[in-house]
C-alpha cells in the first residue's frame, strides 16, 4: 500500500516519439496511445526507465546509490528477485494539446473528461484544486474561452475560434472555470524557471476547452508526421525500403501522471514512502530529461514538475 502520493506534470519542449513499434496502419512508427480514447500517453514503464536513469547517483553519491536502489529496485536486472522498488508510476495522460489557431498562434486545447482524469489524480495525490469540473462541457461547436483570449475572432454574429479548419463559436459564459483553471496550471505544472515566464502569462490566454468529441479528433489527427528516408550512398536515391514515417506527440503539450511511494523493501534503507518520495522528488522537480526516442534528433525534451499535497512541492 502506497504511503506518499504526488502529481508528475511532463511539459514537451520538443516533439516527443513514445512509440509503439512497427505499425500495419498509415504511419509505420506510431505513438502510444489508449486503446478506448485514442487519446496520447507514455506508458508507465517507459516513464519509470527514465525517472530512474536521470536520478542515477554517481559514485561519489554513496548514500543516495542505496536510496535509489529502494525506490527503484536492484540495479541488477538478474537480482529484480529480491526486492520490489517502492515507486509506482502511472501512465502520462495527456492535459493540454496544442492546435494551430487562426488567432494567437495555436490553442491549447482540453476537454471536460481530460480534466476530469487529472482531478482525480489530484484527489489521489492529496493535492486541492482551486477549480471544479463544471456538470455539463460545451456543444460540440462552442469553445469555452477566458474574457481576454487571444483566440476570438470577431464576427457578426459574436466571436470564432478557428482551430485548423474546424470553426467554433467562441463562449465566455464559462470564463471563470476557464481562468482559474488556466491559472492554477500555469502556476503548478509549468516549470518555475524564468525561460517560462512568457508562458505562463499567456496560457489562460490562449487556453480553450472544446466539446469531448473535437478534443478526441485532435489528439487522433494533429499530431506530427515525419517522413524519413536513407539515401543509397552510389545513386542518391531512396534506398529499397528504406522510406517509414514516424508519429510524434507537438511540442507544447502537456501530460500528468501520478507517483507513489511505499516503505522500503530494501533491507539497507529503513525509510517509509514519504521519505522516499521527497528524496525522488528533489531530483526531479524543474528538471528536464528525454522520453521516447530519436533523442539524437532533438525529439524527446521535457520539462518535469512535481506537486505535492498540502501545496508542498518536491
Amino acid at each position: 500500500m502506497a504511503e506518499a502520493h504526488a502529481l508528475l506534470f511532463a511539459y514537451c519542449e520538443t516533439p516527443v516519439h513514445a512509440g509503439t513499434g512497427r505499425s500495419v496502419g498509415t504511419v509505420d512508427l506510431p505513438i502510444q496511445r489508449e486503446r478506448i480514447t485514442g487519446y496520447p500517453v507514455v506508458q508507465a514503464s517507459s516513464v519509470k526507465g527514465v525517472l530512474r536513469a536521470m536520478t542515477t547517483p554517481n559514485e561519489a553519491e554513496a548514500n543516495d546509490a542505496e536510496r535509489h536502489r529502494a525506490v527503484f529496485g536492484p540495479d541488477d536486472p538478474t537480482k529484480a528477485h529480491e526486492h520490489a522498488g517502492a515507486l509506482q508510476v502511472t501512465d502520462l495522460s495527456v492535459v493540454l494539446f496544442p492546435v494551430r489557431s487562426l488567432a494567437g498562434v495555436f490553442a491549447w486545447t482540453t476537454s471536460l473528461p481530460a480534466l476530469a482524469r487529472l482531478a482525480r489524480l489530484a484527489a489521489l495525490a492529496g493535492v486541492s484544486l482551486d477549480w471544479s469540473i463544471p456538470e455539463q462541457g460545451p456543444d460540440s461547436d462552442v469553445a469555452w474561452v477566458a474574457v481576454q483570449s487571444a483566440l476570438s475572432i470577431p464576427t457578426a454574429e459574436g466571436s470564432s475560434v478557428v482551430l485548423e479548419e474546424f470553426s467554433f463559436t467562441a463562449k465566455t459564459s464559462s470564463a471563470d472555470f476557464v481562468e482559474q483553471l488556466g491559472g492554477w496550471l500555469a502556476e503548478n505544472a509549468l516549470p518555475a524557471g524564468e525561460e517560462y515566464g512568457w508562458w505562463k502569462r499567456n496560457l489562460t490566454s490562449h487556453l480553450c476547452v472544446l466539446h469531448d468529441d473535437a478534443f478526441r479528433d485532435f489528439v487522433q489527427y494533429g499530431t506530427e508526421v515525419e517522413a524519413h528516408v536513407r539515401l543509397d550512398s552510389g545513386t542518391k536515391t531512396v534506398a529499397q525500403g528504406a522510406l517509414w514515417t514516424t508519429e510524434a506527440v507537438p511540442a507544447e503539450t502537456l501530460f500528468a501522471g501520478l507517483l507513489a511511494a511505499t516503505r522500503s523493501r530494501y533491507p539497507r534503507v529503513k525509510k517509509d514512502g514519504y521519505s522516499l518520495l521527497r528524496w525522488l522528488t528533489q531530483r526531479l522537480d524543474g528538471k528536464r530529461t528525454r522520453i521516447g526516442g530519436d533523442e539524437t534528433t532533438g525529439r524527446g525534451s521535457v520539462a518535469l514538475r512535481v506537486v505535492q499535497g498540502g501545496g508542498q512541492r518536491g
